[in-house]
């Protein structure tokens, strides 16, 4: 048991989070941060839907790793998350049709999420299952955490509302205050995520010095 919540355990979790994270670090799986953030909500499902697909396409490969050829690997991996994505679309569309909607083709487009393939390459096949759950969970958080950031600034500034509640008072717009609508532009979201990222890595370095 202590083995399984070891201090190299925890950091293959956390190392994701802030340190590695796969947006604002390694920068991959920015086309759908970009797609997806316009609100809140989708933001939330599709960060839970990646995390999802990607701490148990890790398990899945790191068990049957050792029986994969090597020349078939990228198929064998691709097979796997299409099988994930496949159910978790259909789990949205029966539980959260609305949201499914919204996210339209992206959660399809999960299969060539660039964060999931280098996860499956770079770590699952060669660790074990626990191991590779760890990374899967804490580079799906990792993602997910950037995009609800980015979806929260743009839903509040560009709509006054949050999760679809209106949370800028009626009172501010009778005063003549207005929504921004270039927060709900994706162009708006690729200055958003520029500014995280900067802000990410200006602060980790005065960390480092420190």
């Amino acid at each position: 048991m202590s083995k399984l919540f070891s201090k190299e355990n925890g950091e293959v979790f956390s190392s994701p989070l802030n340190l590695n994270n796969p947006i604002a670090v390694q920068v991959l799986g920015i086309c759908s941060a970009l797609a997806v953030t316009s609100q809140m909500e989708p933001a939330i499902v599709m960060g839970l839907s990646v995390t999802v697909i990607t701490a148990f396409s890790n398990l899945i490969i790191s068990l049957i790793r050792k029986t994969i050829p090597n020349r078939i690997r990228i198929i064998v991996q691709l097979v796997v998350v299409a099988a994930l994505v496949t159910i978790v679309s259909m789990v949205l569309k029966a539980f959260a049709y609305d949201v499914s909607v919204q996210l339209s083709v992206y959660v399809g487009l999960i299969i060539t999420n660039c964060i999931l393939m280098g996860r499956l390459e770079a770590f699952a096949m060669m660790n074990g299952p626990w191991e590779s759950f760890l990374d899967g969970i804490g580079n799906g958080l990792g993602y997910a955490f950037v995009l609800v950031i980015v979806g929260t600034v743009r839903e509040f500034f560009g709509n006054g509302s949050l999760m679809g509640f209106q949370i800028i008072p009626q009172s501010f717009y009778d005063m003549g205050y207005m929504n921004n609508g270039m927060m709900t532009m994706p162009a708006m979201a690729l200055i958003l995520l520029g500014c995280f990222i900067w802000a990410h890595r200006a602060y980790n370095e005065r960390k480092e010095k420190k």
